[in-house]
């Protein structure tokens, strides 16, 4: 790292994070962007960068895969702006009039802060049934990193959100038969891609969940309970079961820091500038919470420029701001 200061550091580089450094680029500012990963493109590139992604402006749909190799091709057209991988924060510390970044690679001043990790450091939900450990990585998985692991075969997708629905509705052209098993009758997913579903050949089984593994010739036989019952289960027989409930997140690796913005629900409070309660310390993406907040990959692109052109107008009061993106870089 440089002993030069920087104008903004972005702490992450998922889609969001990658976004927000292109953005700054654009602004001409000074910036790194700090990923812990050895690879950009955070928890959609490390858990699901088959899943196809629907809410992203321009796109009918996009893997997640295709997704972050689009967001590395925008921020090579901006090559000023620096990566460093695999690297961690380990503490940031308020000065004066710049922070100071403490990483596992070495120390940097920044003028201004965007913290884009996310909800920090996170890992699936895990399926509680029996024999589900042994299992996993063998004939259960969290995530389809690839989808020709499941060509031709029964597979079991656990789950009722977004997510599940998603990756039902991806496997079901390349498996031999796909299931969907949810506790609930009702879906959480978009009322969209649930009507598809519904249409789909994917055979729907609620509200029952997963009680049991048993590993038979190879595949698995799945025992599963109806909810509000006690004695009435049924067995399905599946080659491999992919579980999708969701992800456990914390900040503890913030919550360690020098400097201590507000939080709320282990999220960082924003203003409508995106701007902590530290002031210079800016948050988007998953990691920001502000009133009607969602936490859409749509809405952390939307956030980005917000917080870029905030810091760009406090640190260069005499520059214009743009007005229109044609006017940014020709």
């Amino acid at each position: 790292m440089t002993n030069d200061v920087y104008d903004i550091t972005i702490i992450g580089g998922g889609p969001v994070g990658m976004f927000t450094g292109f953005y700054s680029g654009l602004r001409e500012a000074k910036v790194q962007i700090i990923e812990s990963l050895e690879q950009l493109g955070g928890q959609v590139m490390a858990q699901y960068p088959e899943k196809n992604i629907l809410d992203v402006a321009g796109f009918a749909g996009v893997s997640g895969r295709e997704l972050v190799q689009n967001l590395e091709a925008q921020l090579d057209t901006v090559p000023e702006v620096e990566r460093h991988l695999n690297t961690k924060v380990t503490n940031v510390t308020k000065h004066e009039d710049y922070f100071e970044i403490e990483t596992t690679q070495g120390t940097s001043k920044s003028r201004a802060v965007i913290l884009a990790s996310g909800n920090g450091a996170f890992h699936p939900r895990e399926l509680r049934a029996e024999n589900a450990e042994a299992e996993t990585g063998k004939h259960l998985f969290y995530g389809i990193s690839n989808l020709s692991r499941f060509a031709g075969k029964d597979v079991l997708v656990a789950g009722g959100g977004n997510s599940a629905v998603d990756m039902a509705l991806m496997l079901e052209p390349v498996a031999h038969q796909v299931t969907l098993i949810h506790r609930r009758n009702e879906f959480r997913g978009l009322e969209k891609m649930v009507h598809q579903l519904e249409a789909s050949s994917v055979q729907i089984v609620t509200p029952y969940l997963i009680q049991k593994l048993n590993e038979v010739d190879h595949r698995l036989q799945v025992e599963a309970k109806r909810m509000k019952t006690d004695d009435d289960f049924i067995t399905l027989t599946v080659d491999d079961v992919v579980v999708n409930y969701g992800f456990i997140a914390n900040n503890k690796d913030l919550e360690a820091w020098n400097v201590q913005p507000e939080l709320e629900h282990s999220l960082v409070k924003v203003n409508r500038e995106l701007e902590s309660s530290v002031p210079l310390l800016f948050s988007v993406g998953d990691q920001a919470i502000y009133p009607g907040k969602d936490t859409l990959i749509a809405t952390g692109f939307g956030e980005a420029p917000l917080a870029v052109n905030t810091i760009m107008k406090r640190l260069y009061p005499d520059r214009r701001l743009p007005i229109h993106s044609t006017s940014l870089k020709r």
